[in-house]
């Protein structure tokens, strides 16, 4: 048995913690002068106790119910500058890749809830969970790199504020779901923060227990690759003739040539507790995307919902009763009342 408590606790207390006093009070102090009231508290007494056991509302154990279980995927997407370098299927920019990879992977686990958290400067939340994967589809076409003039580098552990809320709140609100995290990226950390360098960045490890499967994806190559620049016009970015990103740290400024640092991702994934694969060119994503089994993944427990049956039917039969017994008791002292009156 346990104490669903729908009454909160402090209104048990303030409404029903001086009745209790006031009853007992005087209860006592009938048997004390034998007025023959006594009785009459020593019932009311007992009609604030069963009402006290009404707010703590006792229950018991019902049944364990399955509850329907659903995939929620958070596409976690890099859009910093380097993800415009051009190395990816030849000269292609890496958020080719990562277009044909979100479609990929809709098309293999189709029917789920969709995410978006993409991160440049910031982490933002792109697309709250729907699932509506024309939506997810539609962002994925039209995603462009960060404008190269607000750009502060790259930062690998950027996101990690904005998924572990997006997580934890989905985890709250549908304990009984599969949560999917897609992480793309090239994994450089560019920003000169010592904080995001590969020995002091934040982990994402404590994220594991929240995190059923996913992968991280790769993009880039060991030679790298250059990429546009980029100032939210349609004439610049990747493939357009706008110049190049240049290196200033070099003597004249050559273009800056963007290296995928898989180091940096393998450890991403390990602390997730996820796969990581490394993507240079449009392929199918089944070797990452047959090994979920949603069904499987749900059949930990998070699927039994326990039931309970409220127990407070005697609690409110004898408040009843002892409410009919009050009404008993005071019409007869109004009948006497007025017929001494009269």
């Amino acid at each position: 048995m346990i104490l669903r408590m729908v009454w909160p606790v402090w209104a048990l207390v303030l409404v029903l913690g001086p009745m209790l006093v006031l009853c007992g009070w005087s209860w006592w102090r009938a048997r004390r002068t034998q007025d023959g009231t006594a009785t009459a508290w020593a019932r009311r007494s007992a009609m604030a106790l069963a009402t006290l056991v009404i707010g703590l509302t006792p229950a018991m154990p019902a049944a364990t119910e399955q509850v329907q279980s659903n995939a929620e995927i958070f596409f976690v997407v890099d859009r910093t500058g380097s993800m415009a370098a051009e190395d990816y299927n030849g000269d292609q920019p890496r958020l080719e890749g990562v277009r044909h990879d979100i479609g990929a992977v809709v098309e293999a686990l189709p029917g789920a809830h969709y995410s978006v958290i993409a991160f440049d400067s910031q982490a933002t939340r792109q697309l709250p969970l729907t699932t509506d994967s024309r939506a997810v589809l539609s962002w994925a076409e039209t995603v462009r790199q960060e404008i190269t003039y607000y750009s502060a580098g790259s930062s690998i552990d950027r996101p990690l504020g904005a998924l572990t809320n997006a997580l934890e709140g989905a985890a709250e609100r549908n304990p009984g779901n599969v949560r999917l995290v897609f992480f793309m990226s090239d994994g450089e950390n560019t920003d000169g923060d010592d904080s995001s360098t590969s020995g002091g960045r934040q982990s994402y490890a404590p994220l594991n227990d929240v995190i059923d499967a996913g992968a991280v994806f790769g993009y880039g190559t060991p030679e790298g690759g250059r990429m546009r620049q980029y100032d939210g016009t349609e004439d610049s970015g990747a493939g357009s003739d706008a110049p190049y990103i240049t290196d200033d740290t070099l003597p004249g400024a050559p273009p800056a040539v963007s290296r995928i640092d898989e180091e940096n991702l393998r450890r991403v994934a390990e602390e997730m507790g996820v796969e990581y694969t490394h993507r240079v060119e449009p392929s199918p994503v089944g070797h990452i995307t047959d090994g979920i089994n949603i069904e499987e993944i749900a059949s930990d427990g998070r699927r039994s919902v326990e039931t309970y049956r409220d127990v407070t039917w005697p609690a409110g039969a004898l408040l009843a009763g002892l409410v009919a017994w009050e009404a008993f008791y005071l019409s007869g002292r109004t009948r006497r009342l007025r017929e001494v009156s009269a």
